[in-house]
């Protein structure tokens, strides 16, 4: 076979060199919208293939169609409104085992190779906590070996197995976790999420028309936004994705729009005062009135809800003229019969005179990196909220958020005008990277 002259042969290496510099391994997640019936799986399997056919090596993690968990989860309620967490997650894994298959069919049909794999077959190690269990390792050779094969890996999100061999859960939104972890572990160039939203807004399309598309936000921004109610990704993942600097772009798996890059917090973001504004209708309120004020007191209440699984957000002790204290916190509302159980039993313990709960309430929230260097931002919020007649119960801070808590009722309407107060909806948000 005749190789050609020089020129030839160094056009050759550079083609060459260029094809492999465009090679890459990327981890894409598809939530339950992008697959939630055989149309929209084919379309996702399209997609995969499509890229697959530029070069790229891809590991793809998977969400149960949409609706299948929550109906699983309607089903287990109607038999028993305290369900054992080692068979929820018995029941719970499936929906993402069906997807995976599912693909990976839709994907054979289009001529190309495809694996599919459960949590616990591809080596997702976690704890022992049923129904939110942590990551603790992933072992990649069975990935590897997929992909030297030229297989799309598939993988199904939200899941993993103990050492001992349980099936186990991540918790709402685990999927997402599963998909930055394995973009660490494999050491992907992106992490790539797919949804039924072009990005991360500035607020709830569904709530606040005229929200806008940020092009650039910082893992502290995305962590407070999903930490604070944002349904965009969650906030674990974010936590490992900050932490070992995976990058993150969540995009539309319906279009080829941009999307919204998740990446380290840069100057320019510093000129935004206020990125987005987030709203949880899903927590309640919890309080514990005339406990005991003494030191420890409180040590002891909040260690039993903590040894009951109870995940405690905000908190607020008042002093009262006798020698009492009222304690308020939320909790989220799925966790609150065992909340009450557990409360109930402190309470006892301590000494405190009576339990209340109020499922009635919203948080809503504004988070931004330009926070720390504006001042004013909580006065103008408060203010806002009071020229509005809304009635702030409970006001939690930090560097970069600002939260308050107010009538359920009263909810969208605050995220509504905290939205127009910060100039959130005047034009699209454009931070570009240094």
């Amino acid at each position: 076979m005749r190789v050609g002259n020089g020129r030839d042969r160094s056009l050759l290496l550079m083609n060459q060199k260029e094809e492999q510099k465009q090679m890459a391994l990327i981890v894409q997640k598809y939530g339950g919208t992008s697959v939630a019936n055989v149309d929209r799986i084919k379309n996702v399997a399209e997609r995969v293939v499509a890229r697959k056919r530029k070069g790229d090596k891809l590991v793809v993690v998977v969400s149960a169609l949409a609706g299948t968990t929550d109906q699983l989860l309607k089903m287990a309620n109607s038999i028993s409104d305290r369900p054992s967490g080692r068979e929820m997650d018995m029941l719970l894994a499936t929906g993402e085992q069906a997807s995976v298959a599912l693909l990976a069919m839709a994907i054979h049909a289009l001529g190309e190779k495809a694996i599919s794999f459960t949590g616990p077959q591809v080596g997702i190690i976690t704890d022992e906590s049923h129904t939110k269990a942590r990551i603790i390792d992933i072992g990649t050779s069975r990935i590897e070996k997929a992909l030297k094969e030229n297989n799309v890996v598939i993988v199904a999100g939200f899941q993993g197995g103990t050492v001992s061999g349980e099936i186990t859960t991540l918790g709402r939104g685990g999927s997402d976790l599963t998909a930055v972890a394995l973009a660490k572990a494999v050491n992907a160039e992106l992490c790539e999420i797919y949804t039924d939203v072009e990005g991360i807004y500035t607020a709830d399309p569904r709530i606040v028309p005229d929200a806008q598309k940020l092009d650039v936000i910082s893992y502290d921004e995305i962590l407070e936004l999903a930490s604070l109610g944002a349904k965009v990704m969650q906030s674990r993942s974010i936590e490992v994705g900050k932490k070992f600097n995976v990058p993150i772009l969540v995009r539309s798996s319906l279009n080829n729009a941009q999307g919204t890059l998740i990446t380290k917090e840069n100057k320019k973001m510093e000129e935004v005062v206020v990125s987005g504004v987030a709203l949880h209708e899903g927590e309640a309120k919890v309080t514990i009135f005339k406990v005991p004020d003494r030191p420890g007191t409180a040590a002891k209440i909040f260690k039993i809800i903590a040894e009951a699984g109870i995940n405690v957000d905000m908190i607020i002790q008042n002093k009262t003229e006798t020698n009492a204290t009222d304690i308020s916190f939320t909790v989220y509302k799925n966790e609150l019969r065992r909340a009450i159980d557990a409360v109930e039993k402190a309470a006892c313990e301590v000494g405190a005179k009576n339990v209340t709960c109020d499922e009635n309430i919203a948080k809503v929230s504004i988070v931004g990196v330009g926070m720390k260097s504006h001042t004013g931002v909580a006065a103008k919020m408060f203010d806002v909220l009071a020229k509005n007649k809304i009635n702030i119960d409970m006001i939690s801070t930090s560097e970069i958020k600002i939260s308050c808590v107010v009538e359920g009722d009263k909810g969208k309407d605050a995220m509504r005008v905290m939205h127009e107060a910060f100039g959130l909806g005047q034009g699209p948000k454009k931070r570009k990277k240094k």
